[in-house]
């Protein structure tokens, strides 16, 4: 599998993996590569989430003319991979731990900007007219053990309390009896505004926005090197053919590889996220395990696990994958997303997996995503650490605004780059470290 930490480069013309998504949604032919020299206003580069929000801003808000590169398919990469989570936030750090580090006043900036982010899909979703089997909101963090199901009821209060979310606590029994029967399940907090989706089924059509507002889009396009002009324009190379441009944005996140841009490299961690999907549950086997419903669910441990009922109530389950993208398809994986699905609903003891994919997601260093100028007329957004389905979205939206001087809203992820990893070359053994430590963590503590 592609590993952007050791590949210079991505390899061009890529089917869609083996998932569950791309079985079961309507894919559009893809386009064309670039076959020809090519002089433009903006090149935007991966046709993702983040790039495609982008462009369909730039071209319909901005009137400005928009080349946008992608190596494979659009949503090859993680807008077409991830489990579907439209979640209200981005990095790894909750509100509190937001308060801590920047204040009341900047938390209070950071949740309304990610309420924008939810907003901004849903109203992608109706432009667009996007059929990608949006289901009904609702989102359950779920504490793993009696040590973190302490902390859920204040952690409800303080999100009514400071900022005005109607976050709801679930005691163990409210829990089992209106949600699940998971065994390693001690209560949770509601989130009343998240929910689950298509999500390769949301990049093609926010595809076929961005083709309908006049942006060319080229697939099987990879940008191989670029360089800047003399007089501060930029020139790219792709396999057939050059581009020159005035703005470079750079939104291919946890998949830009190795050597086209050092500092973002050396900015982001990419990690491994790998999800099954079960064969579909039985009446029975519904009834047993309580998951009549489809909010979306994530643990409390450090090594997470997510989960949903799909609309043909299949289950559909992730966690940490390998660290290396040589390992991502071995068996190993898979086999322990399943038994850790059992592990929580024993009752699904018979039930078995159909589909096992892996991608990649960008960890920042502290934990936070960064949308900027790079330098001058070079931008880029990264580093959405697993959570970017709706910000990544928004994140195009502020991108467009960086490259058309716009103001953006006063917050850090907006005002500074993505700060270096210590010690880079490292990075996966300190991640390997992680894992050990998060494993022992999450038994024992």
């Amino acid at each position: 599998m592609y590993d952007p930490l050791n590949d210079s480069r991505i390899a061009a013309g890529q089917a869609y993996p083996h998932s569950y998504w791309a079985q079961h949604t309507d894919i559009a032919a893809p386009t064309a590569p670039l076959q020809q020299d090519v002089h433009t206003d903006v090149v935007i580069v991966g046709g993702g989430y983040t790039g495609l929000s982008c462009a369909y801003q730039l071209a319909t808000r901005f009137n400005r003319e928009v080349t946008l590169l992608e190596a494979n398919q659009a949503g090859w990469g993680c807008s077409g991979r991830n489990a579907g989570f439209v979640l209200r936030g981005t990095g790894r750090l909750g509100l509190a731990q937001l308060t801590q580090r920047f204040g009341i006043e900047c938390a209070r900036l950071f949740h309304q900007e990610y309420g924008e982010a939810i907003a901004q899909v849903k109203q992608m979703i109706s432009l667009g007219n996007i059929r990608c089997d949006n289901q009904p909101e609702g989102y359950l963090k779920v504490a793993h053990n009696a040590a973190m199901a302490a902390e859920l009821p204040e952690q409800a209060a303080l999100l009514q309390r400071q900022f005005g979310y109607q976050a709801e606590y679930l005691s163990p029994q409210q829990l089992k009896r209106d949600y699940m029967h998971n065994t390693q399940a001690y209560g949770a907090v509601r989130f009343p505004d998240c929910f689950g989706l298509n999500p390769l089924a949301l990049a093609q059509g926010y595809t076929a926005m961005a083709k309908q507002s006049g942006v060319q889009l080229y697939t099987g396009s990879p940008l191989l090197s670029w360089q800047r002009e003399a007089n501060g324009s930029f020139l790219l190379q792709t396999p057939k053919a050059q581009l020159r441009c005035k703005q470079l944005i750079l939104a291919s996140n946890a998949y830009t590889p190795k050597g086209l841009y050092p500092a973002l490299n050396r900015a982001c961690l990419p990690v491994l996220s790998s999800i099954i999907v079960t064969q579909p549950l039985s009446p029975v086997q519904l009834e047993q395990s309580g998951l009549q419903h489809t909010q979306l669910v994530m643990d409390t441990r450090a090594l997470k696990y997510y989960y949903r009922k799909l609309p043909d109530n299949r289950i559909l389950f992730g966690g940490r994958s390998a660290v290396y993208g040589k390992d991502a398809e071995k068996a190993v994986y898979p086999a322990r997303l399943l038994a850790a699905l059992k592990a929580c609903f024993p009752m699904l003891t018979g039930l078995d997996y159909d589909y096992h994919w892996s991608g990649w997601v960008a960890v920042s260093y502290d934990d936070l995503p960064r949308v900027c100028e790079a330098e001058p007329g070079l931008f880029y957004a990264a580093g959405y650490c697993g959570s970017g389905v709706s910000f990544s979205s928004l994140a195009g939206v502020r991108l467009a605004e960086l490259a058309s001087g716009v103001a953006v809203p006063a917050l850090p992820i907006y005002q500074s780059q993505l700060a270096p990893f210590p010690l880079p070359a490292f990075r996966r053994l300190g991640q390997q470290a992680y894992y050990q430590w998060g494993r022992f963590k999450d038994r024992y503590l």
